[in-house]
């Protein structure tokens, strides 16, 4: 069977695609807002598609009117004016509604609060073409009129409506009137939109560069990986540049000759940076790059913002200058406390666009790298702890939303050997018992919860697992298949990380895409990587606040499948690739990059990204390192009795050394 020329699977006449069921109320207890969808139909119009798309919604709270032309205008006029309806929505004949679109586009506008909300449309004729937003609506099919899949809120347009003769609303020019503080962009689709004429052809995309210190595998080079992916969607040029295959050097290299001269013979437009503490302890590399163009350092962490570490916690001396009073300097990253002051000076004289470093013959000022932060909670650190006037923007990062994505918990748990009706506790980390990940708070709240029926499944290299203390526990080890991963995700029916030091936290946004909540502290980026009371719960930081919540989500099956399903529905809007690229996307513009445009045009593989889409993309491999053998695995655990988490600057000289002679031995 041939696909569907607008790349959806049976849409809108077969069977329902794939998600959880919408649950009765929003988040907040009140009723869906009531919708009324304008259609302006003629003769000759494709109309049935139309009308099937809007009964396929899922969406009760509708009335669809389809308009004659010669009426169309007053009629409309008369529903401006009516108070029944919260939200309008226009809908050209021949062009369809995406699964989904009005519950998506409906939980925006009240999470949002704003007057406008926006989402992709997939442009097609006898097949996909691309994605793009409403700024682009005047492009495609040349109807200035032709709707652009926008839920205005209906008391708010009265300023914005421009009408034509047939009651079509000129989306375009009313979407660009709007203050962009009162609109809102999703990053799914929410039209297909049938195209009339040939599209123009896609604006020209950047060259960039996205670099990191030693590759793409773990969590902040996971993030980093994805975030080029979502520009090469949107029409970028990516290369992929690592600074050195050499950790153990990292605390005493500060240039990288066979990177820096493959970036500078790729000439990019963006140099995008995240990531770099693996290679180096230093930005030095970073400032000479931005004396050559504009480079984007992506707050995986605060690294950049301190004199040594990736995480202040309760330490107050990044925002007055750290220095050999640091009280770390042998927990990764690791620095000799001798160099942290030095260091912390040196950082901050990159991110102020100072010279730095001896080969550096001129004292003038040079660009200034951009702070690129992935929570609000993160944007607010960078800010203080930046110097004045450095550039802080606001980012999404990107999730392959067809990968995780909800399924069938009864399949997968028999699929992986899973008892079938236990309530089953996901906990998520590379390194599970991590300094950073609270292991203790988390033991705690899950022994206090242990019973017959609760099982926990930890995901991540735990060398011990016993130091638990639960009987039925299940422990695959890291997972290195994002496919695999997904499915583990969602055969477990609550996820819990009791992490107090995350920029954004991902494994709470991709449990909630596979339809799983996250219970968490509130605190850092996790506030907005989980949407209290939408994608999970948050609880203050105290003794037992971890446990007394999870024990009631544990007995509450109704809170939990509701949290799960708006968990998927708002985070993919979120946090899509075609979010995280729109959020670029903006950066770019802000700061002269790029062809001015609002949105891209994206590739027709982004539609893939959808898991109603028919052609759906793959999700990748060798994201974490391989696990280590018994040997190292008892090495680590003996290493850790004596020494704990830290790493004395004797042993760390000595691995230096031997990484030196074992690459100078032939």
């Amino acid at each position: 069977m041939s696909p569907p020329p607008h790349g959806v699977a049976g849409w809108p006449y077969g069977r329902s695609p794939p998600g959880p069921a919408r649950p009765r109320s929003l988040p907040d207890g009140r009723p869906w807002p009531r919708i009324r969808i304008i259609t302006v139909a003629h003769a000759d119009a494709a109309l049935a598609g139309t009308v099937a798309s809007v009964l396929r919604q899922d969406y009760p709270e509708f009335r669809h009117d389809v308009l004659a032309p010669t009426t169309g205008r007053a009629a409309v006029e008369r529903i401006l004016t009516d108070p029944g309806p919260d939200h309008l929505l226009w809908l050209a004949a021949g062009d369809l509604l995406a699964p989904g679109a009005l519950i998506a586009l409906a939980l925006e506008a009240s999470l949002a609060e704003v007057d406008a909300v926006a989402g992709l449309r997939v442009l097609f004729d006898h097949a996909v073409r691309g994605l793009d937003g409403p700024d682009r609506a005047a492009d495609a099919g040349g109807r200035r009129s032709a709707g652009a899949g926008i839920l205005w809120r209906r008391d708010a347009l009265a300023d914005h409506a421009v009408l034509d003769a047939d009651g079509m609303l000129n989306e375009g020019a009313a979407w660009s009137t709007t203050s962009e503080n009162r609109r809102s962009m999703i990053g799914r689709p929410a039209l297909l939109h049938r195209l009339l004429s040939d599209l123009p052809p896609p604006a020209s995309g950047l060259s960039i560069v996205s670099l990191t210190g030693t590759g793409t595998q773990g969590g902040a080079g996971v993030a980093q990986r994805r975030l080029a992916e979502a520009l090469t969607l949107a029409g970028h040029r990516i290369a992929e540049v690592t600074l050195s295959g050499r950790p153990e050097a990292a605390e005493w290299r500060d240039v990288f000759p066979p990177a820096e001269a493959a970036i500078a013979a790729t000439a990019p437009d963006l140099v995008l940076a995240g990531n770099l503490h693996g290679a180096t302890r230093s930005l030095d590399v970073v400032g000479r790059l931005a004396r050559r163009g504009p480079v984007g350092l992506v707050l995986h962490d605060l690294f950049p913002l301190t004199g040594r570490c990736a995480h202040p916690r309760a330490c107050g001396r990044a925002a007055i200058g750290c220095d050999a009073a640091c009280p770390t300097p042998d927990e990764y990253p690791q620095l000799a406390p001798g160099r942290i002051a030095g260091m912390h000076d040196r950082k901050r004289a990159v991110l102020a666009g100072a010279p730095v470093g001896p080969e550096v013959r001129s004292p003038a000022r040079s660009p200034a790298p951009w702070l690129l932060a992935n929570s609000g909670w993160t944007l607010a650190r960078a800010r203080e702890l930046a110097p004045p006037g450095t550039v802080v923007e606001p980012i999404r990062l990107a999730f392959p939303t067809a990968v995780f994505r909800p399924g069938d918990r009864a399949g997968l748990r028999a699929r992986l050997g899973l008892p079938p009706d236990d309530v089953l506790i996901l906990v998520s980390s590379v390194i599970v018992d991590g300094p950073d990940k609270g292991f203790a708070d988390l033991r705690a709240a899950l022994q206090a919860v242990a019973k017959p029926g609760v099982g926990v499944v930890a995901i991540g290299r735990l060398d011990d697992p016993a130091r638990l203390g639960i009987a039925n526990l299940f422990a695959p080890g890291l997972i290195a298949d994002e496919a695999m991963l997904a499915a583990w995700y969602g055969a477990c029916d609550l996820h819990v990380t009791a992490s107090r030091h995350e920029t954004l936290g991902q494994t709470p946004i991709e449990a909630g895409l596979c339809g799983v909540p996250t219970l968490a502290y509130r605190t850092a980026g996790l506030t907005s990587a989980v949407i209290d009371g939408v994608s999970g719960c948050l609880v203050p930081m105290r003794p037992g606040a971890l446990a007394d919540a999870l024990a009631a989500l544990v007995d509450d099956r109704a809170t939990r499948t509701r949290l799960g399903a708006f968990a998927r529905i708002a985070l993919e809007s979120r946090y899509s690739p075609a979010a995280a690229a729109l959020s670029l996307e903006a950066v770019f513009r802000r700061q002269g990059l790029g062809d001015g445009a609002a949105h891209p045009r994206f590739a027709t593989a982004m539609l893939g990204h959808f898991p109603f889409a028919a052609d759906l993309r793959m999700g990748a491999t060798g994201t974490v390192p391989a696990v280590s053998p018994p040997l190292v695995r008892r090495l680590r655990r003996a290493k850790q009795m004596v020494f704990g988490r830290r790493m004395p600057l004797f042993v760390r000289r000595c691995l230096y050394l031997a990484g030196t002679l074992r690459r100078r031995v032939p």
